[in-house]
């Protein structure tokens, strides 16, 4: 997927929901923040300053950006807490060590499961843990793809609550999510793409009250964002 003329922001303290049908290229925008894809043209700023081109280890580090995959990302032989370990190793032993108390007091049920194997967590517990993984750098800016791929709604709602909660304290929140209307209901704004292009950017409230709201899921994003401008 190629993103034409694609041009937004995000704003601090604000969970910004990225909309569109398969292929509308919604994971390559995050792909492409972070650095996992090569902008040919065009910036990417955070806080105004350019980081196009930075490496993804340099994002995480340095600017304090932190990447969430779809699917599981974890070492399924290691424990929970090995995990976690390794989330932070950039950070240096003691600090991680320091931190990860910090970071179990949003994850209660990982807690108690910190020496088990990753592999035996259930779907809702592994994306907890790498959602926490995230959380040991204190990052600014997260990128989420889908966290609610293969939970319970149960735990997709107790994963926007945690979002809703990092954003509330500051942390900026970009994330690409399919289960459309539950995730309208705490996002602040969102944004349809189409084919790589931006059709719509609108308040996620305002968008969720919208009727044409389904037109975004059946390639007719063009159509929704006509019939509301």
């Amino acid at each position: 997927m190629i993103l034409n003329n694609l041009s937004f922001k995000a704003k601090r303290g604000r969970i910004t929901l990225l909309l569109g049908p398969n292929g509308a290229g919604k994971s390559t925008v995050l792909k492409t923040m972070f650095g996992l894809l090569k902008v040919r043209q065009g910036a990417i700023r955070l806080d105004g300053q350019d980081i196009t081109g930075a490496s993804a280890r340099d994002l995480l580090v340095k600017h304090g950006v932190a990447f969430v995959p779809q699917g599981r990302n974890l070492f399924g032989q290691l424990t929970a807490f090995e995990n976690l370990e390794l989330g932070g190793i950039t950070l240096g032993m003691k600090t991680t060590r320091e931190r990860i108390p910090e970071v179990l007091e949003f994850f209660p049920r990982v807690k108690e499961r910190m020496h088990s194997a990753a592999a035996s967590l259930s779907g809702g517990e592994q994306k907890q843990l790498e959602v926490g993984r995230a959380l040991l750098l204190r990052p600014k800016v997260i990128l989420i793809d889908e966290p609610s791929i293969g939970l319970s709604p149960i735990v997709v709602q107790d994963v926007f609550k945690l979002l809703r909660r990092l954003a509330d304290g500051g942390t900026t929140v970009l994330m690409v999510e399919q289960n459309v209307k539950s995730a309208l209901r705490m996002a602040d704004e969102a944004i349809a793409l189409e084919s790589g292009r931006l059709v719509l950017h609108k308040r996620a409230d305002e968008l969720l009250a919208d009727p044409n709201i389904e037109r975004l899921f059946l390639g007719g994003a063009h159509a929704a964002a006509a019939a509301t401008a």
